[in-house]
């Protein structure tokens, strides 16, 4: 993948709930930005020059602007902390074009979950699918009103109606009866769900206990798996192309090894969400650890992600 090449102008930057900021983009020249449709994301090049992801949230109509909400991680990797404290109005920065890996299905029925940040792309979703008087409802779970983005733009949505609010410090009536929501499945209604990884765990294990198929429940993380976990081995890479060989220690990333032997990979999100990394994968078993392919892809062997996975056998043979 190459950097980010589209320059924006940051036309607001302002906080909306607790540790949340929106952040406006628009062309420095007014012209209309690429198109995109809900659920599409773009890479940020933020000013201490990490790239990150963020999904765009405004209506898919507006071609003149993208919008983002940005939560700052206290235990990230700085992106969030610089998009919250280095981004500032009239600033200009540099995107990458949308990309979308998280994209609608044609539904009778559509439900969304949010948790927390996780409301960013449903919010571009809810609107497409009002602008197509689609049926659907938006359940948006947070911990307190002060920590909910954009609750103010929910409630005055022309789509209002749709929208059911849960607080976990609220009165327990509100709370979001998950198996109730989820207890009549049904071939022509697919679920969208997006925020922390447990948050979505939940969401997709009470879809899956009460019958729902894998193919109409539908997920993006912000997060990826770790890259290291107790038990990690050290394994050998081989570069099927030129020949090399390539060590990679129990505490280090197959991306990593290959950096420290001159050999570079596409790095972007470098957690297993985007993509940007991927190679094939000619012989050995590998230890899939991204939120990017899915269950089948890795059951098929061909795809893998040396930012964050590594290897069950003691050799990995890659298309490098």
């Amino acid at each position: 993948m190459s950097a980010p090449d589209l320059p924006v102008v940051v036309t607001r930057h302002v906080r909306v709930a607790d540790d949340i900021v929106h952040i406006v983009l628009e062309s420095p020249a007014g012209t209309p930005l690429p198109a995109w449709n809900a659920g599409a994301h773009i890479d940020l090049e933020l000013p201490n020059g990490a790239v990150r992801q963020y999904s765009l949230l405004g209506d898919p109509a507006q071609v003149t602007r993208y919008e983002l909400g940005v939560l700052k991680e206290a235990g990230g990797r700085g992106g969030s902390r610089s998009a919250h404290e280095d981004v500032r109005a009239g600033m200009q920065l540099r995107i990458g074009a949308p990309r979308n890996l998280f994209a609608l299905q044609p539904a009778r029925r559509t439900l969304l979950f949010a948790g927390g940040i996780g409301i960013t792309p449903m919010l571009a979703m809810a609107q497409q699918l009002a602008h197509g008087r689609a049926d659907f409802t938006l359940h948006y779970c947070s911990r307190t009103p002060a920590r909910t983005a954009f609750i103010d733009r929910l409630r005055d949505a022309p789509w209002a109606d749709r929208v059911r609010l849960h607080f976990d410090d609220g009165d327990p009536r509100q709370k979001l009866d998950t198996a109730a929501v989820l207890a009549t499945p049904s071939p022509d209604t697919h679920l969208y769900v997006c925020g922390p990884s447990g948050f979505m765990a939940h969401v997709i294990d009470s879809a899956r206990a009460a019958g729902w198929a894998d193919a109409n429940i539908h997920s993006e993380s912000f997060s990826g798996g770790a890259s290291a976990r107790s038990g990690d081995e050290a394994f050998s890479v081989r570069l099927a192309r030129s020949g090399g060989t390539v060590e990679v220690a129990a505490g280090q990333t197959v991306a990593a090894a290959l950096a420290a032997h001159g050999v570079d990979v596409a790095l972007s999100c470098e957690q297993g969400i985007c993509g940007s990394c991927a190679v094939r994968v000619l012989d050995g078993e590998p230890d899939h650890r991204d939120c990017f392919f899915t269950e089948a892809e890795h059951g098929a062997g061909g795809c893998f992600t040396p930012c964050c996975s590594r290897s069950k056998s003691a050799l990995l043979v890659l298309d490098l």
